[in-house]
């Protein structure tokens, strides 16, 4: 029987781009971190569980530990993609190495960790994009439904949206732009080589292309300052629904955030508060909770 001091929690951030790990004594202090790379379980469940292997792989070198003190984790895995039901029961039915494990959203640990497990609500513009809520305990979304036919606002919607609009200027419909200009550079300027690389583009490697975009703005790029303008108007939107289920802080995380927050409207942005911590303090404050639930389990066990 392992004591409880001698558990350790990992709280995992697996998002579309990276997967982050940090791994806590059950006092609260970091022991290590780990980074691998896009743990998003709907566009493959292997890819993400090698992800998460290796961030926590890494965790435990850093840490001087090894596969054997896996016994001694209690997980909580926060994984994008994972509030879909078929790839939630994939989870669950996969056989993991933790003592325990706890399956959530990336959504919702980073809810969890900007508030510190409080009511509020968060808008993820990263990768993908998804507005989430805790209030009084219930959970609230809307959108995050998956690029391509959902995630507005994101690295990986404004990195499509850009390379539409040089296939428009290639066509004539438009005029180019020193942004459509430079990124078609990047296929050797043939509209054929932007077709043949869509095809098996993944989120994260349109959201590659978010930064140039960001960067152009500085410039006053015709096409830059657009593109920003409607990724803010489409998080203003997802901000004013969660308004209406009672949010009244909000917090923005993700790799866009900052270069989208200046374009929100003002009403929007007098909700903005900064996160108390990340998707991975979030993550370890519920593997927290699941370590607590599974040492009451082992008392009344014990008792019986």
């Amino acid at each position: 029987m392992i004591a409880s001091a001698d558990i350790l929690l990992l709280g995992v951030d697996g998002g579309g781009s990276t997967c982050r790990a940090r791994l806590c004594t059950i006092a609260g202090a970091t022991l290590s971190e780990g980074v691998a790379g896009p743990a998003n379980v709907r566009l493959g469940l292997e890819q993400s569980f090698a992800s998460v292997r290796e961030a926590t792989e890494q965790c435990l070198r850093a840490a001087g530990l090894s596969s054997r003190d896996l016994d001694r984790v209690v997980a909580c895995l926060a994984l994008a993609g994972a509030s879909e039901p078929a790839q939630f029961e994939a989870l669950r039915d996969r056989e993991h190495p933790y003592r325990a494990t706890r399956f959530v959203t990336d959504a919702e640990a980073a809810c969890v960790g900007a508030h510190g497990g409080g009511n509020g609500g968060i808008i993820v513009i990263g990768t993908g994009s998804i507005g989430w809520a805790q209030m009084n305990g219930r959970p609230y979304r809307v959108g995050g439904w998956g690029w391509p036919i959902s995630d507005e606002g994101s690295g990986a919607w404004v990195g499509c949206e850009a390379l539409r609009r040089v296939l428009w200027a290639h066509d004539g419909r438009i005029p180019w732009t020193p942004l459509l200009r430079s990124l078609f550079r990047k296929f050797q300027s043939n509209p054929h080589g932007i077709v043949r690389w869509m095809t098996g583009a993944l989120p994260k490697d349109f959201a590659t292309f978010a930064p140039e975009i960001v960067e152009h703005v500085l410039d006053h790029d015709t096409i830059a300052l657009e593109l920003m303008k409607s990724a803010g108007a489409h998080v203003d939107a997802l901000a004013q629904l969660l308004f209406e289920f009672g949010v009244d802080r909000l917090a923005l995380v993700g790799g866009l955030a900052a270069a989208v927050e200046p374009w929100l409207a003002h009403d929007t942005r007098r909700h903005l508060v900064t996160p108390q911590g990340d998707a991975a303090a979030g993550a370890l404050q519920l593997a927290r909770q699941a370590a607590q639930s599974l040492a009451l389990r082992n008392a009344a066990s014990r008792s019986r």
